[in-house]
């Protein structure tokens, strides 16, 4: 049996479109890897010369500012693809932020075989065009929006990628309404611009006003998403 006959997001992942010897040939190229919480898959400004789907488990995008500073700067989910093919360095580092399992592989054997493969250059494409117009959407939440706009958009965000996560893996912890954050506060503050009592503060608010629970410092259960959307803008 091999590794795409068992994989959890077999019908979600860039390799969807590929037929059943299409999917033959990739898993002969393909290696299965686990990834602990702070274990990094890629490094910024290191040689690409490894691409990946995701199986399981959120990993975090990063890049450092001269002072040594860590920003996050994208958060990816099961069925992701993560890397960068068609390039000669990566401009950002990956790592585990839970428990994660890829499938990894070798950055030049991906690219000759997607370029042998016009539907997972297809999907590819889509999947990169998506990526650009959330990243966009990021832009004007950190440029325009209030704190109060942030947080509410960010709890959201988590809701809406972390149930698509949890109808792949029949995750009863995580739904639309009720999810575990796989950030610490502080990291929430990095990706939002915010500091962390600011961070604390309008989840406080908002947990006052009866438009979220915080059952624990990482779980969050939305009680009115009418409400949270209409904070969000």
């Amino acid at each position: 049996m091999s590794y795409c006959d068992t994989c959890l997001v077999r019908n979600s992942a860039i390799c969807a479109a590929l037929d059943a010897k299409e999917i033959e040939a990739l898993n002969a190229i393909g290696r299965r890897r686990q990834l602990e919480p702070g274990e990094s898959l890629v490094w910024e400004g290191d040689q690409s010369v490894l691409v990946a789907n995701v199986i399981e488990g959120i990993l975090k995008l990063t890049t450092g500012t001269e002072d040594g500073r860590e920003q996050i700067v994208g958060v990816v989910y099961p069925a992701d693809f993560i890397g960068r093919p068609f390039g000669a360095t990566t401009s950002h580092s990956i790592t585990a932020l839970t428990t994660a399992n890829v499938c990894v592989f070798g950055r030049a054997d991906f690219d000759r075989f997607a370029a042998e493969h016009p539907a997972l250059e297809h999907k590819l494409l889509t999947r990169t065009l998506g990526e650009l117009d959330r990243t966009r959407k990021w832009m004007l939440l950190l440029s325009r929006k209030t704190a109060e706009e942030k947080v509410a958009t960010f709890l959201l965000e988590m809701a809406e990628r972390l149930a698509d996560t949890a109808c792949e893996h029949s995750d009863r912890k995580n739904s639309a309404e009720h999810f575990e954050l796989p950030f610490t506060r502080q990291q929430i503050g990095d990706i939002l611009g915010l500091t962390i009592e600011t961070v604390s503060r309008q989840m406080t608010q908002l947990r006052r006003d009866g438009i979220i629970d915080l059952p624990t410092r990482r779980e969050v259960t939305i009680r009115d998403h009418g409400a949270l959307e209409a904070i969000a803008g």
